[in-house]
């Protein structure tokens, strides 16, 4: 009888701990599954998404300078330059600036690896967003024009997308063109917001910040069942044995 009481009472006493263990393991693993019903439901509310990148409704896209299909593309144009010594400096000094950046604003994808079916996505706005470890697709350097000497072939130039701005300074020393993309089946994760467009769960940046998309293999194949969550499910294991022991005691020597 006093070994089934001792069993109940662990039992009630490790039940709360379970509870919340198992409640902390599924927030940690919700966002690495992309499934449109369940990111709906935080509609307003901070979320970290994890999957692979797909094509948005526009379809696949078309990189601006090195025409590289993908679901996103950016590109920096890079002036390096000698900078003007001032009276009594002895020497050159090489630095750039950037004259010109664009990143493509179409929403894209984002699924749960093998499921890209209609209505199985999630999208992603990445106007304005923050974006780390796409793969760099073009890298190129243009040596500036002379005079009465055809311009070397810089083809790229026609292709920039959005204003070539800035002060130059000093003498220019050559241009640099860089591009990046992100390829379709790219595994990422995305920080943002939730937002339901045409009742449609899309990610946004939060209110007072930036919407982050990272490139991250290793999260996207983090494994379902990680130590913290055999743990969450023993504890919760153990503390149905422990009741349901410490019941069948109680009951039978009463």
């Amino acid at each position: 009888m006093a070994i089934g009481v001792a069993l109940l009472a662990g039992a009630a006493i490790l039940a709360p701990l379970a509870y919340r263990a198992v409640r902390r393991s599924c927030r940690r693993h919700g966002p690495y599954r992309p499934r449109s019903a369940a990111v709906a439901k935080r509609a307003g509310q901070p979320i970290t998404v994890a999957g692979v990148a797909v094509a948005g409704p526009g379809g696949v896209l078309e990189s601006q300078l090195a025409r590289t299909d993908c679901v996103w593309h950016g590109h920096e144009v890079l002036r390096h330059f000698w900078v003007l010594p001032g009276d009594g400096d002895e020497g050159q000094e090489r630095a750039c600036d950037s004259i010109a950046d664009y990143a493509s604003t179409e929403p894209f994808g984002l699924a749960v690896p093998g499921r890209t079916r209609e209505g199985s996505t999630v999208l992603v706005d990445p106007a304005g967003a923050e974006l780390s470890g796409a793969d760099m697709c073009l890298q190129r350097l243009v040596g500036r024009p002379q005079r009465g000497v055809p311009a070397p072939a810089d083809d790229l130039l026609a292709r920039v997308k959005g204003r070539i701005s800035g002060i130059f300074r000093g003498e220019t020393i050559e241009f640099e063109y860089r591009e990046w993309v992100l390829r379709h089946g790219s595994r990422i994760v995305a920080h943002g917001m939730v937002e339901l467009r045409d009742g449609r769960p899309v990610i946004v940046p939060p209110p007072h910040g930036r919407l982050r998309v990272e490139r991250d293999d290793s999260a996207a194949r983090t494994p379902w069942f990680e130590p913290r969550t055999v743990g969450a499910v023993l504890l919760g294991a153990g503390t149905a044995v422990s009741a349901g022991a410490g019941l069948l005691l109680t009951l039978g020597l009463g």
